[in-house]
This record gives C-alpha cells, structure tokens and sequence, in this order.
C-alpha cells in the first residue's frame, strides 16, 4: 500500500518540474525551507503522505496549544506535494517535515508519484554549514544528474569526494534519477552562527531557481529580510569579540577567492563534521 494519496481532482499537468526541500538536515538556518516556502505559499495540495507511518512522534512531537486552560489544537508534522504555476511553468512543490522512518519505502513511493505525475526533472534546494560569513556573497553548490542539466553560470561540486550523513531528500532523488528522471540540486553555503535564520541564503537559492527555469521569482519579502538580518548580524559582531573574531577568520581564510568558489568535497565535509559535533554537543574543536 503507498504512503501517498493524491487528490481526487488533479490539475492538467504540463511538463512540471518537481521542487524539493524538507527541513532539518540539508536545511542550515532553515534556509532553503523558506526559499521553497514562498514558492509554494499559494498552492494547492495535490498529494499528502501518512503521517503515522513515517513519522516519530518521540523525536518531532507535534505542537498543542492550550487556551484559558483547554486542549485547542494540535498540529502534526506533515509532508505533502502543491501545485503552482510559475511564469507560465507547472511547478510541484514538495515540502515539509523530513521523515524519520520508512526511508526506502518512501523513496520507491515518491519515484512512482513523480512518474504518475510526469514530473520532467527534480530539483533540490539545500542549505548546509560553510565556511563562510554573513558579509560574504552566498556561495551555491550545484548537482546534476548527467551532463547537460545546469546552465553555462553553474557548475557542478564540489570537487572530489564529498561524504556526509545523508538526508531524506538525496534518498529520494537518487530514486528518482533511477527511474529515469533527470535532477540538479542547489546547496547554499550558511555562516556557522546563523542562528537567527539566513534568508541571504534563501535568496540566493531563488536567484538560481528563477535562473534555471527562466522564470522571474517575487524576492522581495525575503529581500527585507535579509537586510533586516544583515544589520543584526553586524550589531551582534560589533558587541561580541568572540564573534567578531570567528568573522574576521572566516574572511580571513576566504582570502583573495572568487565569491562563487565551492569548497572541495574534504573541506566542506570537515564543516559539516563541526556542525554535527556542535548539534550533539561534542563541541567545536579548533581547525
């Protein structure tokens, strides 16, 4: 039985592409959820997935609110496919909660509902730990299936050999490319403490999105964002010399390079090693 269930009344679907991105891992300072997010805020939900199936609700307990003393609603993590369309594009958004369980299954699964779809690519949006600092160009890193896939402006990386706990979505995607669909990926490089969000980074993952489809994206709540962060950011290192010091090695290390460097596969696996440590509360050990 699938862990899926479409609609009862599908809209008429024309070479869509298939959007992707589910918060927690690959999702540093949320970022790319809320790039994918406001793709998708006018959508219609056209495929839901069982919750109590892939789901643990001991690890992602859903949230209740108590009014004046009374239970008044609870709402449960979730996982679904909208529809919308794009300057003129039939765009599929898959978006939420990354599953606990079920990995594999859902993988075969999200493989079969792309093809009944006629899903003609899948794209990921991701965000993961860099080296890099909020006063920094974002740097994104760029996935593709087979040759051919991303434009003249993005090439793929990182160089080398790049392996880290793996996420729901590459799972997914691989899936996907097996049953013969082409995929490219966008992973945007977020400062290690963004702890307040990053939408510099969501941002920049729509400028490549809206590149890749040749369609023009509404940036412009986001772009308030990141200017409201920005300065945050910068009044934050201005009264805190150990953030300030962490910046300045950052910009340091960045040095003469080019703002659309991608790190080789070794030196972005050790940011995601501290990063995990620092999540585990292993601490950050000096490099």
């Amino acid at each position: 039985m699938s862990l899926y269930r479409l609609a009862d009344d599908l809209p008429d679907l024309h070479e869509p592409v298939l959007l992707a991105s589910f918060d927690g891992w690959v999702d540093a300072a949320e970022a790319a959820s809320d790039a994918v997010e406001q793709v998708a805020a006018d959508g219609t939900v056209i495929a839901t997935f069982d919750a109590d199936a892939i789901f643990d609700y001991r690890s992602r307990r859903p949230v209740l609110d108590v009014v004046d003393g009374r239970l008044a609603d609870m709402r449960w993590p979730d996982l679904s496919v909208r529809h919308v369309v794009v300057g003129g594009r039939d765009v599929l958004v898959f978006t939420g909660a990354e599953p606990d369980l079920r990995w594999q299954e859902l993988a075969s699964d999200v493989a079969e509902l792309a093809g009944r779809l006629g899903v003609a690519q899948w794209i990921s949006l991701g965000a993961v730990p860099g080296a890099v600092s909020h006063t920094m160009p974002v740097p994104v890193m760029a996935t593709e299936s087979q040759d051919g896939l991303l434009g003249p402006d993005d090439t793929a990386g990182p160089e080398g050999l790049l392996r880290v706990p793996s996420a729901a979505l590459s799972a997914f995607e691989m899936a996907v490319i097996a049953s013969g669909i082409p995929s490219v990926g966008f992973f945007a490089q977020v400062p290690p403490y963004a702890s307040i969000g990053y939408a510099a980074a969501s941002v920049a993952l729509l400028h490549r999105l809206g590149r890749h489809l040749a369609v023009d994206l509404d940036l412009h709540q986001l772009v308030v964002e990141e200017r409201d962060q920005r300065q945050r950011y910068d009044e934050a290192v201005a009264g805190d010399p150990m953030l300030r010091a962490t910046v300045e090695r950052l910009q340091s290390a960045a040095g003469e390079i080019e703002s659309e460097q991608i790190p080789t596969g070794d030196e972005l696996a050790r940011e995601i090693e501290r990063f995990l440590r620092r999540q585990s509360g292993q601490g950050d050990p000096e490099p």
